[in-house]
């Protein structure tokens, strides 16, 4: 699955076979990785929303997304795996294209949400008690969620969904530029990508600075917070740069008038390694949640101990029923 567009008769040999078994392999190991790691991560954050932790409401909202993200990646894999043939309907190739992208950008704006709320907590500790609401981070979630999946809705009137009028049945392919398609690219690269990683950027270097003035922290948990900043920003980086950078010179292409194809012809081995790398995001979350909340930390060390615990008294039981009851 590539990018919006619209879909234009035109002869380019595109080099489909050059990535497929290195595209499957990316998209299934992501999906073995990050399907447990997200449930896992949606019932700890659910459990933080009960305790009223506002930190938990994006958290959780954004392993839901990372979930509908990474249940399009099996269709994708076979669709590659394939030949870039979609064996399905055009309703099916545009909703999954719709799901995909949809929850690729909601998850783009929760990480700043998440970003932005650590700052407030960290720099403005006393003044974010009246700031940090659970109500809020609601509303702001679900405003995200709305204009997002608004944004998006050109995706069923664009022609390369319809798969059913396909001879070669190509589902969302790069096809020739239009006025549309660039205006998407660029809108994508601006808002979906620059303005987050400014944000990102801004958010985790105030956090990194605070903390490092605090005389009450120890120089342990300095390192902590720096390293957690510098992964935050390179994860960011690593899965969603190549593919909008990509996205900008398909834009800027178009505007050069350059020659027809030069788009497929040029750059679509790197398009599709980068749309595979913007995967990996929605599987290293989990990481990522583990090591900016200390509640979610706290909530695994108590439900491991709640286990451990289970498992001791009922050791214990099972060896107080046995002697009770010795076997002869």
């Amino acid at each position: 699955m590539q990018t919006l567009g619209n879909n234009t008769d035109h002869n380019c040999s595109t080099p489909y076979e050059e990535n497929r078994i290195p595209l499957v392999v990316m998209y299934s190991i992501v999906i073995v990785v990050g399907m447990p790691a997200n449930l896992i991560t949606v019932y700890l954050t659910f459990r933080q929303i009960q305790r009223k932790n506002v930190l938990g409401i994006y958290l959780f909202s954004l392993s839901v997304c990372d979930l509908m993200y990474l249940s399009t990646l099996p269709l994708w894999a076979i669709y590659v795996d394939n030949g870039h043939v979609w064996h399905w309907s055009s309703l099916a190739c545009k909703i999954t294209g719709y799901l995909f992208f949809n929850n690729m950008y909601i998850s783009i704006f929760l990480l700043c949400c998440v970003s932005l709320d650590r700052y407030v907590a960290v720099v403005y500790a006393v003044e974010s008690r009246g700031l940090r609401k659970s109500k809020l981070a609601l509303i702001i979630t679900v405003v995200i969620v709305i204009i997002v999946a608004l944004t998006h809705l050109p995706v069923f009137t664009m022609s390369e969904g319809d798969v059913d009028n396909m001879e070669q049945k190509r589902c969302f392919e790069p096809g020739q530029n239009s006025f549309m398609v660039t205006f998407f690219n660029y809108g994508r690269f601006l808002m979906g990508f620059l303005l987050p990683f400014c944000v990102l950027v801004f958010t985790n270097h105030a956090i990194f600075v605070n903390v490092k003035a605090s005389a009450g922290l120890m120089e342990r948990q300095k390192d902590k917070v720096r390293y957690l900043a510098l992964a935050v920003i390179l994860l960011f980086v690593v899965c969603f740069a190549p593919y909008h950078v990509i996205l900008l010179v398909r834009a800027i292409s178009y505007n050069l008038s350059l020659e027809e194809c030069h788009f497929e012809k040029s750059v679509y081995t790197p398009y599709t390694i980068s749309l595979g790398l913007s995967t990996i995001n929605s599987a290293m979350n989990p990481v990522l949640y583990v090591l900016a909340s200390d509640n979610i930390r706290k909530e695994i060390r108590r439900n491991l101990a709640s286990l451990r615990s289970g498992s001791v008294a009922g050791h214990s039981t099972k060896n107080s029923s046995e002697v009770r009851n010795p076997k002869t």
